[in-house]
């Protein structure tokens, strides 16, 4: 199986411009969506071979565009860039009509990613590269870049999403989500005096979980982020809240034992002047909200988790049925204690960020 696994992308990767020789191949199964091999030569790593999963991305070759045009900005001697290798025909991806669409990317060796930050250097390298990204991508037109999930982070449209899982539900199923959904529904209250609508616009990565970000095992410095599937338009406070949702927690995603669930400060603390060390590129207004960001992004992962959970587990893998709950469980813990910590967050940034005049 594995062996016929092997012949089958050896056959994909000739549709690429790399050199012609037979590859051996490594899954990476971190992720939660498409599928990733590392492509190696004599066990020497060159390549991520990704599938594109079209199911959840339907607009692969817009997907793909936001890719190459964030690709011509993201160049910085503090930002290490990762390459696209072009196909035969000099597109950005292939469609094998079987199996679907496949992208290849240069893979930096010598690397590592974190599921969580360990400590105040992880943090704050964390803060100054999705800073670094900002920074760099403030340059790109707006209008380049398509939504590969239309209103991904739309508080309405998953709230509404939410309302009907309710409705079509396993009874089972709702009475163990029964903790879930209150804090769900409180929650979601709650966060009605967000307003948008004085913030500016921004090419986001929208998925800036620590994890997404890839290190130097030499010095642990910060060097990029990867998954760029969602690069798109949005608010700051996206990336702000997802990054600080694992890097001031230390426990694991869909982690069952929320005593290890916490609000690190000095991690929080470590980031912002991570974030700061890149200069003032942030406006007042956007600063005024990241407090609530904290809150918001793993609330909405949460509730995502919880709607997926409802109607039977169809958009995120999982290993066991009640995974997706677990996720929710965590994320809406973690929502919570971010929300005691307004006042404390509220003080950090506006103290420790410049606004940009």
């Amino acid at each position: 199986m594995i062996e016929n696994k092997n012949v089958e992308l050896n056959e994909l990767l000739k549709n690429f411009s790399i050199d012609r020789k037979t590859y051996e191949f490594q899954g990476i199964n971190q992720g939660y969506i498409n599928d990733t091999y590392l492509v190696l030569d004599n066990h020497y790593p060159l390549y991520i071979l990704q599938r594109v999963n079209h199911n959840v991305f339907k607009d692969v070759h817009g997907l793909m565009g936001n890719i190459a045009n964030a690709f011509q900005h993201l160049q910085d001697q503090n930002y290490t860039a990762i390459e696209l290798l072009k196909t035969e025909s000099d597109n950005s991806y292939f469609k094998d009509e079987k199996t679907g669409y496949w992208r290849l990317m240069t893979y930096l060796n010598n690397t590592t990613a974190y599921d969580n930050a360990t400590d105040t250097d992880i943090a704050f390298e964390a803060g100054r590269v999705v800073g670094k990204f900002h920074q760099l991508l403030a340059e790109a037109p707006l209008d380049n870049f398509v939504d590969t999930i239309p209103q991904f982070h739309n508080l309405p449209l998953r709230e509404n999403q939410f309302e009907e899982s309710l409705l079509s539900a396993k009874t089972e199923k709702l009475e163990t989500a029964k903790k879930a959904i209150v804090f769900a529904k409180e929650t979601l209250e709650k966060l009605k005096i967000l307003d948008n609508s004085k913030l500016p616009l921004r090419v986001c990565h929208n998925d800036t979980k620590l994890n997404n970000i890839l290190f130097s095992k030499e010095d642990n410095k910060a060097l990029c982020l990867i998954d760029l599937d969602t690069i798109m338009k949005g608010y700051f406070y996206f990336d702000f809240g997802d990054a600080i949702r694992t890097v001031a927690n230390t426990a694991a995603e869909d982690e069952q034992d929320h005593d290890k669930i916490t609000f690190e400060r000095p991690l929080f603390e470590a980031f912002i002047k991570g974030l700061e060390s890149n200069g003032p590129f942030l406006y007042k207004e956007e600063i005024d909200l990241l407090p609530w960001g904290a809150v918001f992004m793993p609330f909405i992962h949460g509730l995502r988790a919880l709607t997926d959970y409802l109607n039977d587990n169809i958009y995120y893998k999982v290993s066991y049925e009640n995974q997706n709950l677990d996720r929710c469980l965590s994320l809406f813990d973690f929502t919570n204690k971010a929300l005691q910590e307004i006042g404390y967050m509220n003080q950090v940034v506006k103290k420790g960020l410049t606004p940009k005049v």
